[in-house]
Formats: structure tokens, C-alpha cells, sequence
């Protein structure tokens, strides 16, 4: 049983449908949730946080029904705007959020709070998007939530922010049995710092793995297009045909390939490659390429 669980959740949406989702979120490591824009990955969470109600199944956090209040002081939110009244300060807004929490932290607020390098009397409105950032991560993690649940953190930061961010992310990790569900479709982010994955698209979920696993298993071919033949299509995924050669992604051992090795040239698929070749947007890049 994952510190996060869908049993056979359904949710009907304008544009797409989540149907029984099952997803299972493994307790003390960090899972990267990624798909392409409009895959499912925000009505995801917002069934995960009980915001919005499925059609059927349920969904469990610890091994409770999400609808348990009580659950909700173990877990923080961080989300990609700040979800606070702008015209208040962080000192106001300590005073409202920090009676709402148990386990509040007052000495770890203070240390992040000088850490972050926040001004605690101006108004939120008047902050940057990256103290925005700083500002919900200093609100979720000063209860020490054992589940820290991150809709695009990084979206909209530049790269040296961004990379500050996922530097505090990792930081979080050295607490025993602490929890990280990222969902972002900035892939790059999550070939580092990630343990498990997990990849939706459309509202299914199309791959569920390790890190490990998934650079163990996924890497890309690319080669001369008169070696697809029928025998070769059929141990390649998402395959993308240029005029004069291909580049597709194998699932499984590249030995298969080693009579072709002056031929073929193998690598290890990134996220984003797989992501791509996986959601079949790899041929929609494609077909626009050829417009």
C-alpha cells in the first residue's frame, strides 16, 4: 500500500476522462508525476487533495480515505501560484495558518524564513515569482508534513531558481519516511533529483517505474531508415521516420541490437524522450515538422 493510492478512480471531465485509475505512490522517496499539457496531471492532484469529488473508486492517503480532516496536517502543498491573499504580509499570514496546524514548527518557520531571505512585512502582491515560490514552500513545510504534494513548483522560474528550488526539494529528503509527489512537465527537473516515476497522458496512466528501472530499460535508436524492416518495427515504440533515417525508443536490452552496431547508435532516453515517445507526441512533433 503507496503513502498516495487510487483504486479504479473515475472522473469525467469536459475534455478528457480520468477511468479507473489505479496509481499507487511509494512512502519515502521522491515520485515525478509528468505528461504533456492537458494530460490529467492538475485534475490528478486536485482528486488527490478531495477538491473535487471522482465518479467512482476512492482514493487513500496513509492508508485513510482522503476525506479524513485529520489526515490533512501530514501533508504540505506547494503549488505553482501562490494560493494566499495578496494584500496580506507573511506576518499576517503566519497568524491565520499556524493555529490550523498541530505539529506547527515554530523554529523551523523562522530558519526558512531566513533562509528564503523573506520580508516579513511586505505585502505578498509586491513579491517576485520566485519569492512567491519560496513563500508556499515555507507555509508547507513548517508543520513537517510527511507528504509534500507539488503542482509545477518550478514553472515560470528561471534556471538558476529553479534549480535553487529543486536543491531545498532534495534537502527535504533526509527526514525518515518523508514523501515528494511532483507533478511537472519540465522533465529536465526530474532526471536528477526523482526516484519514481509515474507518466499520464490523456488521463491514463502509461507508465509507472523506478528511476532505476527506467534507466535500465528505455533507451533511444536511431539508425538508417532501410533497416525498418517489419521485424525491427516490432521491438521499437513510437517510432520517428525522417528521409534518411529514424529515431525511435526500445523498451528492453540493447544487446538485441549488437549485429547492427555499426549501424545503429543506441543511448539512454531522457525523460522528455520518453515522455514523447510514450504519449505519441513524438509523431505529432513530426507531422508538424513536415507542415
Amino acid at each position: 500500500m503507496g503513502v498516495i493510492q487510487f483504486n479504479d478512480v473515475t472522473k469525467n471531465r469536459k475534455d478528457f476522462t480520468i477511468d479507473n485509475m489505479n496509481l499507487s505512490i511509494p512512502q519515502g522517496y521522491i515520485t515525478g508525476f509528468i505528461g504533456p499539457n492537458g494530460s490529467g496531471k492538475t485534475t490528478t492532484i486536485r482528486l488527490m487533495m478531495d477538491l473535487i469529488q471522482p465518479n467512482s473508486g476512492n482514493i487513500e492517503l496513509f492508508g485513510v480515505s482522503n476525506k479524513n480532516h485529520h489526515i490533512k496536517q501530514k501533508i504540505g502543498f506547494v503549488y505553482d501560484d501562490l494560493y494566499m491573499y495578496e494584500d496580506y504580509t507573511i506576518k499576517k499570514t503566519h497568524t491565520i495558518i499556524a493555529p490550523l496546524y498541530t505539529n506547527w514548527n515554530e523554529n523551523l518557520f523562522q530558519t526558512y524564513l531566513s533562509k528564503f531571505n523573506l520580508p516579513y512585512k511586505k505585502r505578498l502582491k509586491t513579491f517576485s515569482k520566485g519569492m512567491k515560490m519560496k513563500c508556499s514552500l515555507l507555509f508547507a513545510l513548517s508543520h513537517e508534513p510527511e507528504l509534500i504534494i507539488m503542482d509545477e513548483p518550478t514553472a515560470g522560474l528561471d534556471p538558476i531558481f529553479r534549480r535553487e528550488v529543486l536543491g531545498i526539494v532534495q534537502d527535504i529528503m533526509v527526514r525518515d519516511n518523508q514523501s515528494i509527489f511532483l507533478s511537472t512537465h519540465i522533465t529536465t527537473d526530474l532526471d536528477r533529483i526523482s526516484d519514481h516515476i509515474v507518466l499520464i497522458d490523456d488521463g491514463e496512466i502509461l507508465l509507472q517505474k523506478s528511476m532505476e528501472d527506467i534507466r535500465e530499460q528505455y533507451h533511444l535508436v536511431r539508425g538508417k531508415k532501410e533497416l525498418l524492416d517489419h521485424d525491427i518495427r516490432q521491438l521499437l515504440r513510437g517510432v520517428q521516420e525522417t528521409k534518411v533515417g529514424f529515431t525511435a525508443l526500445l523498451e528492453g536490452d540493447p544487446q538485441i541490437f549488437k549485429e547492427f552496431k555499426d549501424d545503429i547508435v543506441i543511448e539512454e532516453a531522457s525523460l522528455e524522450d520518453i515522455m514523447l515517445f510514450v504519449s505519441g507526441a513524438a509523431d505529432d512533433e513530426l507531422r508538424i515538422n513536415k507542415l
